[in-house]
């Protein structure tokens, strides 16, 4: 079992209340294992971060980032972010809110390749 902050608990609540419209046709596809009888969870802590998505099984990490993920500051957190779940052996996939919007088969894709 993953280690994770305990104050980040009531934060990852109000994440998952409060999804973007990515995150939540995201999960409305890979909920109740959908793909390849893997369960995801949403708005997951790990650590001292919070992954937009979680999958033991696969120990995959799903990402869905808005625009602030790639202005220079974003970007530089992600990198120190990702390392930390490397770390862990987990395997982070990055997808932007538009891909996921626009091309959600392409990520189901991506996504089912990897689990």
């Amino acid at each position: 079992m993953l280690k994770y902050n305990k104050k980040l608990k009531p934060i990852s609540h109000t994440l998952r209340k409060n999804m973007t419209d990515a995150e939540i046709l995201l999960w409305l596809r890979i909920k109740g294992k959908q793909i390849k009888e893997t369960q995801f969870y949403r708005q997951k802590p790990i650590g001292n971060y919070i992954a937009d998505f979680y999958c033991s099984k696969a120990k995959l990490i799903i990402e869905v980032d808005g625009s602030q993920h790639y202005e220079e500051k974003g970007i530089e957190k992600d990198e120190v972010r990702d390392k930390y779940f490397e770390s862990l052996g987990l395997k982070v996939l990055r997808f932007t809110n538009i891909d996921v919007l626009k091309n959600i088969n392409g990520v189901l894709e991506r996504i089912y390749e990897e689990v």
